[in-house]
């Protein structure tokens, strides 16, 4: 939830373009609702199943639900006015105007009526609840409107609800005709409610209101008990459009006997009613943002930096014979990624293919790479199937590339598959039989590349490349091994390794050389490491943490945690890389990989961190990923050691603002350099940049 709160700092925030403040708060709204059907409704589970036990913070379950109802109401009254006093006020002056029915001019309204005739009205149902007609099963999420009903022959009858389902199939903002260079719109449930007479025909419409249900959307099944785990989850994905009610938004004007109503039938508690000031489900704001083609209202367009091969390569197998290739998304171009793969499945000399996937596009070029090899090659897939939100589409995924010849499976039993891997076995010109492999942060997911920040490692380093293979050994045989160095890999070695390193950082500094920790991640809630960096802290070992989201560590607590720095960076792009570095006595050693230090990465998920060997590449990610992180005054909130985050503000040496996003993205426009950096925020003293701007 403070994290929400910092994306929400965004969409307030008046620097940002406006348009970008409007696809923030539909940001926010889509981050709430996931954070309520998951994790709230988690909460709601365990007391119900009666657990008792206190959390990390010391509360038990119920306390914890009370505490975060009451913030999720603080909340959305927040959302509401942000866009009520900031955002739709300030579109408005931009001519993007969001109209009631009263506001419309004699030409929109004629448009609206002919819209709703053609478009709308042959999708909707009407229902009225009586002992024939019983209360719709209302699904997870989607948009309604609750009517009170009279009859007209009985004007001292009883009041009856009636209930239409706003039809997802179409956008929630129909556009209207406007004047050259403005934008009018209006709500589909604002159509659907100026019609709702012609549909109860014989009734007295007393009251209206839009709605909608949050439903728990947790998966409840024992995957050892699973004959077919396919089978299973697909039965399960159909149950959870049909979960226990855990969230009503309403109108504010709503009349509170339809409010009554709802909340009596889906079986809830006044607190788990949220009042709308505004459009109910803010998410579907995002439609703005990409209706309106207003560049002067967006942040500045560039291009990510494309791969440049070496003078005399002929092609990426080439270039991987001679150096391994770091891409940092979105800065640098995702396609090489893409063309790795592609490439794989088209080259005849590529005998063997193997990826993992957890998450990707639509319409992905991976999956349809992957699934032209099954036709030529041995191409092996571990599909995780439980890929949060995204299990239908794998389903179909696994399916299709299973009748096109692929091996398909599913990874470990009671263990995610989260890694991101790729290798490719090719019969090269020279005779030798090489491994070629990706390994990343992110996923598999051209779309998301674009905005995610994510890092990418090519190479054919013969002892990695080895060591991936094993790791899908162990992921299609459940074959071990109790060593797989280079790689950290969970949740075999990976989170002894971690507390490994930190205890030799704190020997380091024991014995008066170099001892400094920078990592980035997107969580950090592992007892075992927090507990690891306190004593490291204490040993006088200097930790920088980047944590996007949620870290329950405390840093600058009086002989606790004293050296120990913690900063979320919120802002264009969502921070999603993960990034671990080790002074480790003035021989930096860097780790990159797809965990964050959270209990279900380190143990309860097959993850990858791999180590980065090209002294280019260190030197790349220490002089200048790394230092830009820690040197942002404008998109940082710092930690405090109560727990709540303040903007950095604090310009280093009293220089100029200065934004690690913006500043990547100069420096892959060619626009700037990395020596404009400031000095003071690199890990350790820059000793190897000019290495670095030579290999490249």
């Amino acid at each position: 939830m403070q994290f929400n709160r910092r994306v929400l700092e965004e969409a307030e925030d008046a620097t940002n373009p406006l348009l970008e403040r409007v696809k923030f708060l539909a940001i926010t709204g889509s981050n709430l609702d996931e954070y309520v059907e998951i994790r709230q409704a988690g909460l709601m589970q365990r007391i119900e199943d009666g657990y008792r036990e206190p959390g990390y913070d010391g509360l038990r379950p119920a306390e914890s639900l009370a505490i975060l109802t009451a913030e999720i109401h603080k909340f959305v009254a927040a959302q509401y006015q942000c866009w009520n006093r900031q955002l739709a006020p300030e579109l408005r002056k931009q001519g993007i105007r969001l109209l009631t029915w009263n506001e419309l001019s004699e030409s929109a309204t004629e448009f609206a009526r002919g819209y709703f005739q053609r478009e709308v009205d042959p999708l909707l149902t009407p229902i009225s609840i009586d002992p024939a007609h019983p209360f719709p099963r209302v699904l997870n999420k989607a948009l309604c409107l609750a009517l009170l009903l009279r009859a007209k022959r009985r004007s001292s009858g009883p009041q009856v609800l009636g209930v239409v389902t706003v039809p997802r199939a179409l956008p929630r903002f129909v556009r209207l005709p406007s004047s050259q260079g403005h934008h009018d719109y209006l709500l589909l449930q604002d159509l659907i409610e100026q019609h709702l007479a012609g549909m109860y025909r014989g009734y007295q419409i007393l009251a209206s209101a839009s709605f909608r249900v949050t439903r728990n959307s947790n998966l409840y099944f024992e995957e050892e008990e699973a004959r077919s785990l396919l089978e299973t989850i697909r039965v399960e994905l159909h149950n959870r459009r049909k979960g226990d009610a855990v969230r009503l938004e309403i109108e504010t004007g709503a009349d509170q006997e339809i409010v009554e109503r709802l909340r009596v039938n889906f079986e809830l508690d006044e607190d788990q009613v949220l009042r709308c000031e505004g459009p109910v489900n803010l998410s579907r704001l995002m439609f703005l943002y990409g209706d309106i083609q207003r560049p002067d209202l967006k942040f500045q367009a560039f291009t990510p930096r494309p791969l440049v091969l070496s003078r005399g390569s002929t092609g990426i197998f080439e270039e991987l014979r001679r150096r391994d290739i770091l891409l940092h998304h979105p800065y640098d171009s995702y396609e090489p990624v893409v063309e790795f793969v592609q490439q794989g499945a088209k080259d005849p000399a590529v005998v063997t293919m193997k990826q993992t996937l957890y998450r990707t596009s639509h319409d992905s070029p991976m999956f349809q790479a992957l699934t032209e090899a099954g036709a030529s090659k041995e191409a092996t897939v571990v599909v995780e199937l439980m890929a949060r939100f995204d299990e239908a589409s794998n389903i179909r995924w696994a399916r299709s590339m299973e009748d096109a010849g692929v091996q398909v499976f599913h990874g470990v039993v009671g263990l995610k598959t989260h890694c991101k891997l790729a290798m490719l076995v090719r019969h090269d010109e020279d005779g030798v039989i090489r491994r070629y492999c990706h390994l990343g942060t992110g996923n598999y997911n051209p779309d998301t590349a674009r905005f995610y920040t994510d890092l990418s490692l090519l190479t054919s380093d013969p002892q990695i490349a080895e060591r991936v293979h094993m790791v899908f050994n162990y992921l299609t045989a459940h074959a071990e091994l109790d060593d797989y160095s280079p790689l950290l890999v969970a949740p075999l070695t990976m989170a002894e390794s971690f507390l490994r390193l930190i205890r030799r950082e704190q020997e380091h500094a024991q014995g008066g050389r170099p001892a400094h920790i920078v990592a980035k991640m997107n969580a950090l809630l592992e007892p075992s490491i927090i507990q690891a960096l306190y004593q490291a802290s204490q040993a006088g070992v200097e930790i920088d943490l980047i944590v996007r989201g949620l870290c329950i560590l405390r840093p600058g607590v009086k002989g606790l945690s004293e050296r120990i720095r913690v900063r979320s960076i919120v802002g264009r792009f969502l921070e999603h890389s993960r990034i671990f570095h080790f002074a480790n006595g003035g021989n930096d050693e860097i780790y990159l990989g797809s965990a964050d230090w959270m209990p279900r990465n380190l143990l309860e998920r097959c993850e990858v961190v791999f180590p980065v060997r090209d002294p280019a590449i260190i030197a790349r990610i220490h002089n200048e990923i790394l230092p830009a992180y820690l040197a942002d005054t404008v998109k940082a909130r710092i930690q405090q050691p109560d727990g709540n985050y303040i903007r950095s503000g604090k310009p280093i040496k009293d220089g100029p603002p200065f934004s690690a996003q913006d500043f990547l993205i100069h420096l892959a426009e060619g626009k700037t350099d990395p020596e404009f950096l400031p000095a003071a925020a690199a890990p350790t003293p820059k000793t190897v940049h000019k290495t670095a701007k030579a290999a490249d």
